[in-house]
């Protein structure tokens, strides 16, 4: 058995063997026949080369090493390669996972500030309202890495989905949204603002089964798909990208222009905090408010010491005694709050965003969360 077992091992290798020589004979063969420039042909020596090679040891042992070699330091690099796309996925991963936790850091403690509040209204003198300051001392608290927080007020923003009442417009919201898109810095045409609060109203209104296209019906309809309205209420603000008439520059904003989505909300209760809206809110809860009474009325809520726990106390604002806001349009109490966290380290990011509700029992609910 040992004996055929050999034969056949030795057949074996004479074939591989008779493989290689024919094959380095015919390159050999090809190099000796190569021409001159001058058409001339130049004889390669090939007779003594493959003599050194076939029938010398020394020289096939050679072309195996070599050969061994090539496809070892093939292997090597695309190990190298493979090993090293492996350390970078894991330390991705595990510096994902470390922002992500930051970034819920920043969260909670957010959520928690908003559940010890104990007075009965919110002003922009809260500490919820001071959370980016807070922020800064988040780096003591990692070994590596820090969080941003900070906490908007819902209330404070004109709340879209209170825009329809029944099947009609709800003309307090309309007015006020009418006002805030009416102001110079939006840059916006009475027919474009009309197209979008009708747009508006059609994607809430879940009795409405079309939307008015007007004009551009035709091309409208041939998209694909057809635009066609929710007839639902907003779930996030972000859904005003697919209105008719929101472009990115409008919900966005641009340098010189701003952010309708700093001023708006899926959420709220349909008042309005005057305590804690932006400057371009408060200048749409009456025809009356200019910037420049804006801008007084957000010095008088700053500033330590003035009582902020009636709506009433715009009116010791100077120049706003002859100016009357819908007493039920406003209120100094709020129940919605957006915290949007964001967790850094080693110049990467993880953003954790969301919507919690503060109820009577001073709780806080998360009603909407989004990682990014």
């Amino acid at each position: 058995m040992k004996k055929n077992f050999k034969n056949h091992e030795y057949k074996t290798q004479s074939k591989l063997w008779k493989r290689i020589r024919e094959f380095t004979t015919s390159i050999i063969h090809s190099v000796s026949s190569r021409q001159r420039r001058d058409c001339s042909t130049y004889q390669f020596p090939g007779a003594s080369l493959r003599k050194l090679l076939f029938h010398n040891n020394r020289g096939i042992a050679l072309i195996t090493v070599i050969l061994i070699i090539v496809i070892l330091v093939a292997v090597v690099i695309e190990l190298n390669r493979s090993s090293r796309a492996d350390i970078y996925d894991a330390a991705n991963t595990s510096d994902g996972i470390k922002l992500t936790y930051i970034a819920k850091s920043g969260f909670y403690a957010a959520t928690a500030l908003l559940a010890n509040s104990k007075k009965d209204y919110d002003t922009l003198r809260d500490d919820w309202a001071r959370m980016d300051q807070i922020s800064m001392q988040s780096n003591t608290l990692f070994p590596e890495g820090y969080f941003v927080t900070r906490i908007e007020d819902e209330a404070g923003k004109i709340p879209l989905n209170k825009l329809v009442a029944g099947e009609e417009y709800n003309s307090e919201i309309k007015e006020m949204l009418v006002k805030l898109l009416e102001q110079p810095e939006f840059g916006l045409d009475q027919r474009k603002i009309s197209e979008i609060v009708d747009s508006i109203k059609d994607w809430i209104d879940s009795d409405d089964n079309t939307t008015d296209l007007g004009a551009e019906s035709a091309y409208y309809s041939s998209l694909d798909p057809p635009y066609k309205a929710k007839n639902a209420p907003f779930d996030c603000i972000e859904e005003l990208l697919m209105v008719k008439g929101v472009t990115k520059e409008i919900f966005y904003g641009t340098k010189e222009k701003p952010s309708l989505a700093q001023y708006v909300t899926a959420d709220g209760d349909g008042v309005i905090n005057i305590n804690t809206a932006p400057k371009m809110v408060l200048r749409s809860l009456s025809a009356g408010i200019t910037a420049e009474l804006a801008d007084g009325i957000d010095e008088y809520r700053t500033k330590e010491g003035n009582d902020l726990s009636n709506h009433q106390w715009y009116k010791q604002v100077p120049g706003m005694t002859g100016i009357t806001i819908t007493p039920e349009l406003i209120t100094v109490k709020s129940n919605y709050f957006k915290i949007i966290s964001v967790g850094k380290m080693n110049n990467m990011t993880k953003t954790i965003s969301g919507v919690v509700q503060r109820t009577d029992q001073k709780s806080v609910k998360i009603i909407k969360w989004r990682q990014d």
